[in-house]
C-alpha cells in the first residue's frame, strides 16, 4: 500500500481498513510480540493484587470473614509495599511508553521497506535507535500537555454548551491525539526537534482539517461505542453479582465459591477489555497515521518530487 498519497475524506477511512487488510496479521503479530512481556507482567501484579486485596474486599461485601492479608502486608513491610508500587508505576510508564511508539515505528520501517519486509528484531532495533528520542517525545510532551490540556479542555466546555457542540467533542479528542501521533512519526525523521515536529504536524493536520480531524474523530466516536458498550455489559455483570451476593443472614457453605467465581470472572473480563482497548488504541493510530501521510504529501508533494525523479533517472 502507498503511504505517500493525496487522500480525502472518503480516503483516510478506505485507506486505513485497506492497511488493517493487508498488514493487519503481520502489524498485530509483532504488537503482542513487543507488549506481551509487559503485558504478562501487568496482569501478573493484577493476580497479586486481587489474591490478597480483592478476595478481601469481596468477602467483607458479603459478610464472610476476612484474611486482612493485604492490610497486613502494608503494616508489616511498607517499603517493601511502596517500592512495589513505584516499580508497578515505572513498569506501566514504560509499557505506555513503548506500545505508544510502536504504531509510528512500524510505519516508518514500512515506508522505508515500502512493505512488510521486516521482522521483531529490526522493530526492536528501532526501538533501540530511537530510545533517546521516545523519552524527549514522552517528557516534552506530557510538558506540552498541561497548556494544551487546559486550551483543550476550555474547548470542550465551550462546546458542551449546545448538542452540536457535544457531537463535536471526539474531533476535539481526535485532533489532540493526532497531533501527537503526527509529531512523532515527524520527530523519528531525524530533521526537526521536537517543537519543530509539532507545528509542522500543526501546520498540515489543520491545512485540511474537516478531512483529517472529522477522519480521526469519528474513528474516536467509534471506539466509545465499542469501549462503551464493553462498560455497560460489566456495569450489568456487576449489578447481577450484587443483586444474587449473599449476606449474613443469608449464607451457605457455596457461597464463598461463589464470591471467588464473581472475583474470577471479573478479572477475566478486565483483562478482556483491557486488551481489547489496546487493540483498538492501535487502530486508533493507525488512522491517524494513515491520515499524517496524506495531508504530508499534500503539503510536500514528496511522491510527486519521487516520481519526477525516477523520471530524470531513466531519461538518464
Amino acid at each position: 500500500m502507498q503511504l505517500y498519497k493525496s487522500r480525502d475524506f472518503s480516503a483516510f477511512f478506505a485507506d486505513t481498513f485497506t492497511f488493517i487488510k493487508e498488514n493487519g496479521k503481520h502489524f498485530f503479530k509483532h504488537y503482542l510480540i513487543i507488549n506481551g512481556v509487559f503485558l504478562i507482567v501487568l496482569a501478573a501484579i493484577a493476580y497479586v493484587f486481587s489474591a490478597y486485596f480483592l478476595q478481601d474486599v469481596f468477602n467483607s461485601a458479603y459478610g464472610f470473614e476476612t484474611t486482612n492479608q493485604f492490610e497486613s502486608i502494608i503494616n508489616e513491610n511498607p517499603i517493601l509495599f511502596a517500592l512495589l508500587i513505584l516499580v508497578f508505576i515505572l513498569i506501566s510508564f514504560l509499557f505506555a511508553a513503548i506500545s505508544y511508539a510502536y504504531v509510528p515505528i512500524y510505519f516508518k520501517l514500512y515506508e522505508k521497506t515500502n512493505s512488510t519486509n521486516f521482522e521483531t528484531a529490526d522493530i526492536i532495533n528501532s526501538y533501540k535507535t530511537n530510545f533517546g528520542k521516545i523519552l524527549v517525545f514522552v517528557f516534552l510532551g506530557f510538558l506540552l500537555a498541561i497548556p494544551l490540556g487546559i486550551a483543550f479542555g476550555i474547548a470542550g466546555v465551550i462546546l458542551m454548551v449546545t448538542i452540536i457542540g457535544i457531537l463535536l467533542i471526539p474531533l476535539l479528542i481526535g485532533l489532540f491525539s493526532g497531533l501527537y501521533n503526527a509529531t512523532l512519526l515527524e520527530y523519528l525523521d531525524n530533521k526537526r526537534g521536537f517543537l519543530d515536529s509539532f507545528g509542522y504536524a500543526w501546520t498540515i493536520i489543520t491545512s485540511k482539517f474537516w478531512h483529517s480531524v472529522g477522519c480521526m474523530g469519528i474513528f474516536y466516536f467509534m471506539a466509545y461505542i465499542i469501549q462503551g458498550s464493553l462498560s455497560v455489559l460489566q456495569s450489568i455483570f456487576n449489578l447481577g453479582a450484587t443483586l444474587t451476593a449473599p449476606t449474613i443472614n443469608n449464607l451457605d457453605e457455596g457461597d464463598t465459591e461463589s464470591s471467588i467465581s464473581v472475583l474470577i470472572v471479573t478479572i477475566v473480563f478486565f483483562i478482556v477489555y483491557f486488551m481489547v482497548s489496546f487493540i483498538i488504541n492501535a487502530i486508533l493510530q493507525i488512522n491517524q497515521s494513515i491520515v499524517y501521510y496524506g495531508v504530508k504529501e499534500d503539503n510536500d508533494n514528496l511522491n510527486l518530487k519521487n516520481d519526477i525523479d525516477l523520471i530524470g533517472t531513466s531519461e538518464a
